[in-house]
């Protein structure tokens, strides 16, 4: 009884070749058990395991390239109606600056295509590079002849390239490689916070010297961002903006122009043949619109009253044609993109990629929000694009580009468990063996 507890046998249950005739009478020794034939084991290189590094990966993320989609369709279709009537009159073809327009689209489409399937950890390897090229094109167009009053484009013949948008990809490139490496050392004063922000100065010093606000305040706004994600102390970040603060002041009362237009935003009646001139008649757009906007092509002011109205301004030709239904509706898919970059980057599969994400989805919604508050008149004019939606060639191309590395690194692997991986590494699988024994 003993032998049956041990081994768990059931009693009575004989082997095939044992017959009732063949039981041991009563009082004579038990034999030994008999195993039954295990079941034979597949040899080791047979076994299969999971894969332990090639995992299959996330599809693309379908509501983020639908609201980048819906951003450009809008976009496309109200530069063609801001510029018609205008294009129509100085250059013979109304459908000039849409054909441009298509023509961005495709190159970007590239663009997107191409970041989205190539493997973005190679940025990490050429971040240096890659920083040290952006810095040299920024400072060669203060070389450059001034256009519209400032030296923000490296002409190339009949080109023309704005670097300011390399300067963007190759600054938040390396934050993201420089936070994910340095780690915990980010808390620290002289090796977390002071280097970043000496490469991030190095650029909005020459973007100020072009000059270019706008683009400055969105290159350090992002910089400040990443190192407060990547667990930079606060005191630090407070600190820097104090210390911006008199510099800054600087800029605005020591330039009369800057100054002009800083008094324009709390005065823009005074001011409305000149520096305030956009924004009055972006406020009238915008009255205009009402709820549902006067409809496609129907826009007054785009006959001329309002300059640049396809680039800068281009949510107001939105409001004043669709309304303030159609601003609402811009305003929503920015917020969607914001939301699935920081999803994006919270799934990243390495901390290099979930940096880099969510530095280029903080930076397409600061830059949103600062065109937003411009063309609304709650900040003043700083020359700032809407992403995706108003014209342009150098910035729609990137900006494209930089989508598509977010959705690169949204396609994060599928989650397998440490314990999983370790599992898989050192056991094999086992087969349980069944035991049937002899008994009186």
């Amino acid at each position: 009884m003993a032998l049956i507890q041990r081994v768990g046998i059931v009693p009575g249950v004989l082997p095939p070749s044992v017959s009732p005739s063949a039981r041991p009478a009563t009082g004579a020794p038990i034999p030994p058990p008999i195993a039954a034939p295990a079941e034979p084991q597949p040899p080791p290189s047979v076994i299969t395991q999971a894969p332990l590094a090639e995992v299959s990966e996330r599809p693309y993320d379908l509501i983020l390239i639908g609201a980048v989609l819906a951003l450009l369709a809008i976009g496309t279709v109200e530069v063609y109606a801001a510029t018609a009537a205008q294009a129509a009159a100085r250059r013979g073809d109304a459908a000039f600056f849409l054909e441009r327009q298509v023509v961005f689209l495709v190159l970007g489409g590239i663009a997107m295509w191409v970041a989205a399937t190539l493997d973005y950890r190679i940025l990490r390897r050429r971040t240096f590079p890659l920083l040290a090229a952006s810095i040299l094109m920024l400072a060669a167009t203060l070389a450059m002849p001034s256009l519209n009053g400032a030296r923000r484009w490296l002409l190339l013949g009949p080109l023309s390239f704005q670097p300011v948008e390399l300067a963007k990809l190759a600054l938040v490139a390396y934050l993201a490689a420089s936070l994910s490496r340095k780690a915990e050392k980010v808390k620290t004063f002289t090796v977390g916070f002071v280097p970043h922000l000496v490469v991030c100065a190095a650029m909005m010093m020459i973007l100020l010297l072009q000059p270019d606000l706008g683009s400055s305040l969105i290159l350090g706004a992002t910089t400040l961002v990443m190192l407060f994600v990547a667990g930079a102390r606060v005191s630090y970040i407070v600190m820097a903006i104090l210390a911006a603060a008199p510099m800054a002041y600087q800029l605005i009362v020591g330039t009369p122009w800057r100054l002009r237009r800083f008094m324009a935003y709390f005065n823009p009646e005074a001011f409305s043949d000149r520096e305030a001139y956009q924004m009055v008649q972006a406020h009238v757009s915008l009255g205009s619109g009402g709820l549902t906007g006067v409809g496609l092509g129907n826009s007054r002011q785009s006959l001329g009253y309002m300059p640049e109205g396809h680039n800068d301004f281009i949510l107001a030709p939105i409001g004043e044609e669709l309304g303030f239904l159609g601003v609402a509706l811009v305003l929503a898919l920015f917020g969607v993109l914001v939301w699935r970059g920081v999803r994006a980057a919270l799934g990243a599969r390495d901390t290099f990629g979930g940096y880099m994400a969510l530095g280029i989805t903080m930076m397409f919604g600061m830059q949103a929000l600062l065109n937003v508050g411009v063309v609304l008149g709650v900040v003043p004019n700083k020359g700032i694009t809407l992403p995706l939606v108003s014209y342009g060639g150098t910035s729609l191309i990137v900006t494209m580009f930089l989508v598509g590395l977010v959705l690169n690194v949204g396609r994060r692997a599928e989650f397998v468990s440490r314990k999983r991986l370790l599992m898989n590494q050192s056991n094999p699988i086992k087969r349980r063996q069944r035991v049937q024994v002899a008994v009186g």
